[in-house]
């Protein structure tokens, strides 16, 4: 008995020799590969990791975080490597870089960066805000000025920020004809999703019925012909084909980056996801994204979640396979991470589908799906496939065919951590709140739909379905994790004033009326939802979103601390710089053009 005990004894030992040399042939150790080290010391330092929530120190070596404590804890790393100690943030605040979930970083470059007709005040990070333009009749004679001021009659004239609801009307071409009969003029709406078009434009680009009969969201006027409104993505991009070379100039791009990127910076924000890449033009989206995340002007991390339509489009059945190919594009400023897919229309001109009830006036929105099943069975390829799936949804319907069409994909094929994204949530109920919780759904809500659009909405909708737009609380108190974004360029990128808009529930631009007041978060949970949250929305919360060893050195750095000041002050707290990778970038840098290199 003793013999046959010993030799099983061996041979379970020889076993496990021969594990460990097969995990130590797939894992070969390493060691540290630490050149220089940086110990920035701040006042405070709130890392969004529980078990070490606040520090005063934090050690940084070759883009990555080592260490977070105080100076003192530094020093098993500082007593063995070349050290320098930061104090320039002694006296200020730091956070973890902040992240933006959901937002479209070239377009946003591309269209603040072009005339405006935002009927609120713009950000500019170069010089004064735009002032806004409160009225129809001013928004026409804004826009007559743009084309007045352009020499070449021919040269298309785009112009963005046009709001369907605070103008009061629609745009049609013998509006805009107002402003130039004889200049092509193309209004992009402030929701990104409609344009508008005056007769030049259409007849310039050679616009006739014929041509577009298959496409849904034409406008027609009464008496059947085109009337220059270009309305929801299929329509929209089709005036981006026929004019994109036009009014998308190649070299005026690197200026229109730069312009996001410092705006986004002086903001705090270090992350920002891409939430529609390839709507434009694929492979000039992938060229550019791969010459910013090269970039040594670059101050940012980019997530792009590719669109899956124009991938459709282009590849057909191969779209899953090159949309997997991008993640060969890779580096530590540019991670492919997701897909997204859209539900229905915009919340800011109304046209997301309102059903039960429907608009006040009758109008029940549009939905690009007829029913759950139908949504299913388009996102079904890529669910099978393994990607994190991403969901424009706003209204009522909406946001009914997105939950039920998770639950037909979970009844085909169970997945774990799946974190399907609801984003925008613009009129949720109780029971969606509830289901959504039951399914494993993560939500990232548009605060734009209460700090600037409340007041817009509610005779539309009512005050209550105006009031519990982005239900954050109910969503917090269900342990639904939860990030918020501005949509970028739908509102400007914001995540104080975003986090404020989640405590406070304030209207900022009107008359500061709280809505839903049972729907605030605290201060912690909001900044959670900016930081740890948001990068859990993207899939990138192992990379960036808490101060922790091994994570980027991404750091906001503030002049005081959200979670300690009077609420209503969240809003105006200052950033003073933000740190990428451990290189320090002051928002004094940021205030002026520079060059992409």
């Amino acid at each position: 008995m003793k013999l046959k005990f010993k030799v099983v004894s061996l041979g379970m030992i020889g076993l496990f020799s021969s594990f460990v040399s097969a995990v130590q042939l797939l894992d070969p150790p390493s060691s540290p590969k630490v050149s220089e080290i940086t110990v920035f010391v701040a006042k405070k330092i709130v890392t969004m990791d529980p078990s070490i929530p606040n520090a005063t120190a934090v050690a940084v070596a070759d883009g990555r975080i080592l260490s977070v404590g105080s100076l003192e804890d530094m020093k098993p790393w500082t007593d063995k490597y070349p050290t320098k100690i930061n104090r320039q943030f002694a006296n200020k605040v730091m956070y973890p870089g902040f992240v933006e979930p959901h937002a479209h970083p070239l377009l946003a470059g591309l269209l603040f960066n072009k005339p405006l007709l935002t009927p609120s005040p713009m950000p500019n990070p170069w010089g004064p805000a735009f002032p806004g333009v409160p009225t129809l009749q001013a928004a026409i004679a804004q826009l007559k000025k743009y084309s007045d001021a352009i020499s070449d009659p021919k040269e298309t004239l785009l112009v963005w920020g046009y709001d369907v609801v605070a103008m009061g009307k629609i745009p049609d071409r013998q509006l805009l004809d107002q402003a130039s009969s004889t200049r092509p003029i193309i209004v992009w709406d402030l929701s990104g999703h409609d344009m508008y078009v005056n007769s030049a434009m259409i007849q310039h680009y050679g616009i006739t019925l014929d041509k577009v009969k298959s496409i849904k969201g034409i406008g027609l006027d009464k008496d059947g012909q085109l009337n220059g409104q270009f309305l929801e993505i299929p329509a929209m991009q089709y005036i981006l084909k026929l004019a994109g070379k036009d009014i998308l100039k190649p070299h005026e791009i690197p200026n229109d980056l730069m312009y996001i990127n410092d705006l986004m910076q002086q903001a705090g924000i270090t992350t920002s996801g891409d939430l529609a890449f390839g709507t434009m033009n694929i492979e000039m989206e992938t060229k550019i994204a791969k010459a910013y995340s090269q970039s040594q002007a670059g101050a940012l991390r980019i997530v792009p979640v590719v669109y899956a339509e124009p991938f459709i489009q282009k590849y057909g059945d191969k779209a899953i396979v090159e949309a997997q190919n991008l993640k060969q594009e890779d580096n530590d400023r540019l991670i492919f991470q997701g897909v997204k897919f859209y539900s229905d229309g915009g919340y800011l001109p109304e046209t997301m589908r309102m059903e039960h009830p429907s608009y006040t006036n009758g109008t029940l929105g549009s939905t690009n799906y007829q029913t759950a099943k139908d949504f299913s069975d388009a996102m079904k390829p890529w669910w099978d496939a393994g990607y994190h799936i991403h969901i424009h949804s706003n209204g009522d319907i909406g946001n009914q065919n997105s939950i039920n069409a998770l639950q037909l994909m979970i009844d085909a094929k169970p997945r774990f951590d799946h974190r399907y994204t609801i984003n925008h949530f613009g009129i949720p109920s109780t029971a969606m709140v509830m289901k959504i919780k039951a399914l494993g759904a993560v939500v990232s809500a548009n605060m734009s739909y209460i700090s600037e659009r409340a007041k817009l909405e509610y005779p539309a909708l009512g005050v209550d379905r105006a009031s519990y737009a982005t239900r954050l609380g109910a969503l917090v108190k269900s342990g639904i994790v939860t990030s918020i974004h501005s949509d970028a360029p739908v509102s400007a990128p914001a995540p104080l004033k975003e986090a404020w808009t989640a405590v406070t529930r304030k209207d900022v631009y009107n008359d500061g009326k709280v809505w839903a007041p049972a729907e605030a978060v605290t201060a912690a949970d909001a900044m959670k939802m900016i930081t740890i949250n948001a990068a859990y929305t993207l899939g990138v919360e192992d990379k960036v979103g808490s101060i922790e060893a091994g994570k980027f050195a991404d750091f906001a750095v503030l002049d005081s601390d959200p979670q300690t000041i009077p609420a209503n002050n969240i809003k105006n707290v200052s950033v003073f710089a933000t740190v990428l990778g451990g290189k320090v970038i002051p928002v004094s840098e940021t205030k002026k053009p520079r060059p992409l290199q």
